[in-house]
């Protein structure tokens, strides 16, 4: 399975700052709970990331 193999399974995910100075991507599927945490830096990481694969999906659209 790779990033382009469609599936279909439903999922829930949250996105917030924990207690202990974290970001957490909480990603709740069926029975399947998945935390992961992140310090601020590598959350921001992440961020340009998602940014800049919504910029190539935008060229890929067109």
């Amino acid at each position: 399975m790779g990033i382009n193999t469609e599936r279909d399974i439903e999922a829930n995910l949250q996105i917030g700052p924990t207690d202990a100075g974290m970001v957490r991507l909480f990603v709740h599927a069926g029975d399947t709970e998945l935390p992961m945490d992140f310090d601020p830096e590598e959350a921001e990481e992440i961020a340009e990331e998602i940014r800049a694969a919504a910029a190539a999906a935008r060229k890929m659209a067109r």
